[in-house]
């Protein structure tokens, strides 16, 4: 079968290298176009265009760059009328994905969504648009499945989540190979991510590198971002003690003490190492305020959502700032901090639904094909 993808973002280039794979397990005729990055490349098919093309952050950026986003809508579109897929498969990206489902639908061509849209965040009223113009979603997170069935009467397959997948295939890194081929010494290292995006990491790395002079006995190392070239990065490494290492954020974190995340995906991958971590989180003033009117949630990080209780400390905004990230990392690098957070991590593993989830998926979708 011929299979359209589309993902906007660097986490969705994972989940859909991950999934193109297991999909070529199950349809040894399977071939791909998509919307995507490096990771669904190696997987084979023609890439249409790079997420890095496509990543707008923020109500204010979105935008400024609207021009540009109804472009590429309609480039998708006329793109899927030339290939003419059987399937199209959406990750994520609910802005740029729910507009193309709206259009295909009528058109006959089965649409499937792989990895919700936050809509349990915001913007609830997509409901709507997905159950009209959805035929099948699969979700990854354990409360979704009651807020799609339950709520909305819209029925879900939960997978799992691919994350476990993704970490538990890597191989297992030698730390002094690792430490040696990266120039890093013996102290403990204390993780750095700070997003994707380039008004998010510098907003990010501003604050987070604030603390290092506190933390002499540890070194600080950002994790480079796939989508960012070295050369961004130089404004932040030539004047700081820190170190950058590119496209190996799992091999960081499988060898670090500590972290300080960006809210985003990133706090699973960094729960799932059992990494103890600071969430940090300072948009653009004006995009915050709207969001904060608009998003309904207790907690911003996922680890938090999804145990339903503040496990890891999340700085918002005005509140991450030096002292309070300083003394929040105090707090993680302490032995009892560390061991009431490591039950919880345990914790949310076990409801995130164990490995499979790319399999699971592709066996649905190829299933529901063949029936």
């Amino acid at each position: 079968m011929k299979y359209y993808l589309i993902a906007g973002e660097a986490s969705g280039d994972l989940h859909g290298a991950n999934l193109m794979a297991a999909l070529k397990k199950e349809d040894a005729s399977a071939s791909f176009r998509f919307w995507g990055g490096d990771l669904m490349a190696t997987e084979g098919g023609t890439m249409v265009k790079h997420y890095r093309e496509l990543a707008f952050m923020g109500f204010i950026e979105v935008l400024f760059n609207l021009r540009t986003i109804l472009k590429n809508i309609s480039l998708c579109k006329r793109d899927i009328l030339e290939y003419q897929p059987d399937i199209i498969i959406f990750i994520d990206y609910p802005g740029f994905n729910l507009r193309i489902a709206k259009w295909a639908k009528p058109k006959g061509i089965p649409t499937h969504y792989y990895i919700s849209p936050q809509i349990w965040a915001w913007k609830e009223g997509r409901i709507k648009a997905i159950k009209r113009d959805v035929d099948a979603m699969y979700v990854i997170l354990p409360f979704e499945k009651d807020f799609y069935e339950k709520k909305h009467g819209f029925p879900v397959s939960f997978v799992g989540h691919p994350l476990i997948d993704a970490i538990s295939k890597r191989d297992q890194v030698d730390p002094e190979n690792f430490r040696k081929e990266n120039r890093l010494d013996n102290r403990p290292i204390i993780a750095l991510l700070p997003g994707s995006r380039k008004q998010e990491v510098s907003k990010m790395l501003e604050i987070m590198l604030s603390v290092t002079s506190e933390f002499e006995n540890y070194q600080f190392v950002i994790a480079g971002a796939p989508s960012l070239e070295k050369e961004f990065y130089d404004q932040f490494t030539d004047i700081n003690n820190v170190h950058l290492i590119l496209n190996k954020t799992y091999d960081l974190l499988s060898l670090s003490t500590a972290a300080l995340v960006t809210s985003g995906t990133a706090t699973l991958e960094t729960a799932l190492y059992k990494v103890p971590q600071v969430v940090c989180y300072k948009g653009n003033r004006v995009s915050y305020e709207i969001a904060k009117r608009v998003i309904k949630l207790k907690y911003i990080s996922l680890v938090n959502l999804i145990l339903d209780k503040p496990a890891v400390t999340e700085l918002i905004q005005a509140e991450l700032n030096t002292k309070r990230l300083s003394e929040e990392l105090y707090k993680i690098l302490d032995e009892y901090h560390r061991a009431v957070l490591f039950l919880d991590y345990y914790d949310l593993e076990n409801l995130l639904g164990g490995k499979g989830a790319s399999e699971k998926t592709a066996k649905l979708i190829v299933g529901s094909m063949e029936n």
